[in-house]
C-alpha cells in the first residue's frame, strides 16, 4: 500500500513529496499538468522572471544616473517572454530531479477519488487503481473571474493570469480590474515597457490586507510613473475593449485597454477530483482543516491555496512540511503568525506580521518606529533617487516585535530575518544584540529598532 498519495504537484505537494520520500515513506504524487503547479507555471516564478527584465530595462533607461550611458535602450518583447518560458522550463525539470532523487513516483493524469475501503482510500487515474494509507490535497486556486455582463462577450480581450504569461505581443493599453498582489505586479511589469496601464480597484487602496501607509506611497510612486488609478470603483460592465465603472459618488465611467486583465482573486479548487465521495467538509468553499493540517475525515489532510486561508507559495510549503512531520512522529503545528507577503514591483514590498490597522482592530497596544530607507548607506548607493521605508511594530508593554513593513529595494531578500523574529518572540532588546552586516540595506531593521 501507499504510505502517501498526494493531489496536486505545486508548492504545497511537491514539496510534502519531497520531505515524505527522504524520510523514507512510500509516495505518489498525482499532477494533470505540469509539476510545479500555479506557481511555476503560471504565477511566482514566470511573473518575477518578466518582472526582473522590467527591471534590467529600468536601469537601462536610467543608466546615467550612475554614470552609466546605455544608448538606445530598447527590449524585445518576444525575448522576454521566451526568456520566462526557458526558466519555467529549467525549474520544472529540477522539481522533477528532485521527485527522483527522492524515489517519489509520480503519476501524470487526473486523479479521482473513489472512495475508501478495507485497503486504505482509492484513487484511479489513467485507468489504474492506487490504494493510499494517507492522503493529501493540494489542488490548488484558480482565477475567480465574476460574473461581470458582457465580459464571455469580450472574448479574448479578457485574460487571467494564465492568458497574459502567454501573449506574444504587448499591449498598447490594459485595463486591470483589481489592485492586489497580482494586479500591481502585471502593472508594474507592464509600465516599465510603456503599455498604458489603467487599474480599477474596488476597496479605497490597492493592495488590500498590507499596511495602508506603504500602500498609498506604492501607488503615488506608480502614479508618477504614469498608471491610472481609479479606487473605490466597482466594476458595472464589459463592452469589448471598455471596462464600465462607477465611481464613489456614484458617476458612471469607463477606461478602454487593448487587453483587460482580470486580477480580483483566487478560488479553492475543491470540485473535479471527487472530493465528495469522501465526504470532507468544505468551509467558504474550501477543505477546512486544523493545526495540523487534518480535514474531517481521518487520513485525509490538505495544504496550499486548496485550504483558502494563506494563498501563498510559501505557506502551501510549510503547511505540506507539517503534514509530513505529524505523519513520520514529529508533532507540528501550523502557524500563521510570522508568513511574509511580498509585492514584486519596483520598488518592491515586503511585509510580515502585523499591520497597524490589524492591530487597531483587534485591540492591540502598539508602539512604533519608522524610518526611510536612506539610512541605509547600501540603499544609497544602490537606488538614486529611490524612496522607501522600514516600519516597525512592537508591544507596547514588552516590546516583541509585532510587525515589519518594508518598501524598497531589496526588501523581498530582508524580510525573512523579521519573520524569525516574530516566530521567535524576540523584543527589540534582543534584536539589539544581534549583528548586521555592514554595508547592507537589512541594516534599515536594526536602525528602525533602534529608533524607538
Amino acid at each position: 500500500m501507499i504510505d502517501l498519495a498526494i493531489i496536486g504537484g505545486g508548492p504545497g505537494g511537491y514539496v510534502a513529496a519531497e520531505r515524505a520520500g527522504a524520510k523514507g515513506l512510500n509516495v505518489v504524487l498525482f499532477e494533470k499538468k505540469e509539476l510545479g503547479g500555479v506557481c511555476l507555471n503560471e504565477g511566482c516564478i514566470p511573473t518575477k522572471t518578466l518582472l526582473y527584465s522590467a527591471k534590467v530595462y529600468d536601469y537601462a533607461l536610467h543608466g546615467d544616473k550612475y554614470g552609466i550611458n546605455v544608448p538606445e535602450a530598447s527590449f524585445d518583447f518576444g525575448k522576454i517572454v521566451a526568456r520566462k518560458d526557458k526558466v519555467v522550463k529549467k525549474l520544472v525539470a529540477g522539481v522533477s530531479a528532485k521527485m527522483k532523487a527522492h524515489k517519489v513516483a509520480v503519476v501524470k493524469g487526473e486523479a479521482q477519488i473513489k472512495g475508501r475501503s478495507s485497503e486504505g482510500i482509492e484513487i484511479e487515474c489513467n485507468g489504474e487503481a492506487f490504494h493510499a494509507a494517507n492522503l493529501l490535497l493540494c489542488t490548488g486556486s484558480e482565477a475567480f473571474v465574476p460574473p461581470i455582463p458582457g465580459i464571455r462577450e469580450a472574448g479574448d480581450v479578457i485574460v487571467t493570469n494564465r492568458e497574459i504569461l502567454s501573449l506574444k505581443e504587448q499591449p498598447a493599453s490594459l485595463v486591470i480590474i483589481g489592485g492586489g498582489v497580482i494586479g500591481m505586479e502585471f502593472a508594474s511589469f507592464f509600465n516599465s515597457l510603456g503599455t498604458k496601464v489603467t487599474v480599477i480597484e474596488m476597496l479605497p487602496e490597492i493592495l488590500g490586507g498590507l499596511d495602508g501607509e506603504i500602500s498609498k506611497m506604492l501607488r503615488d510612486i506608480y502614479t508618477k510613473k504614469g498608471i491610472k488609478f481609479y479606487l473605490s470603483c466597482k466594476v458595472t460592465e464589459i463592452k469589448g475593449d471598455e471596462v464600465i465603472y462607477v465611481t464613489p459618488d456614484g458617476v458612471r465611467a469607463s477606461a478602454n485597454g487593448e487587453k483587460i486583465l482580470m486580477s480580483v482573486g483566487r478560488r479553492a479548487v475543491t470540485k473535479g477530483f471527487g472530493l465528495e465521495n469522501l465526504g470532507v467538509e468544505l468551509e467558504r468553499n474550501a477543505v477546512k482543516v486544523d493545526g495540523k493540517m487534518r480535514t474531517n475525515i481521518p487520513n485525509v489532510f490538505a495544504a496550499g491555496d486548496v485550504t483558502g486561508f494563506s494563498m501563498l507559495a510559501h505557506t502551501a510549503s510549510r503547511e505540506g512540511e507539517v503534514v509530513v512531520n505529524n505523519l513520520t512522529g514529529r508533532p507540528d503545528v501550523m502557524r500563521y503568525c510570522a508568513i511574509p507577503g511580498i509585492v514584486y514591483t519596483n520598488p518592491e514590498v515586503a511585509s510580515v506580521g502585523l499591520t497597524e490597522e490589524q492591530a487597531k482592530k483587534e485591540g492591540v497596544e502598539y508602539k512604533i518606529s519608522k524610518l526611510p530607507m536612506a539610512y541605509a548607506g547600501r540603499f544609497v548607493a544602490e537606488n538614486e533617487g529611490g524612496s522607501g521605508i522600514c516600519k516597525v511594530l512592537a508591544g507596547a508593554k514588552h516590546g516583541e516585535i509585532l510587525g515589519v513593513h518594508m518598501l524598497g529595494n531589496p526588501c523581498s531578500e530582508m524580510i525573512y530575518g523579521a519573520s524569525l523574529a516574530i516566530e521567535q518572540e524576540m523584543t527589540l532588546k534582543e534584536m539589539e544584540e544581534v549583528v548586521f552586516p555592514h554595508p547592507t540595506v537589512s541594516e534599515i531593521f536594526k536602525e528602525t529598532l533602534f529608533s524607538f
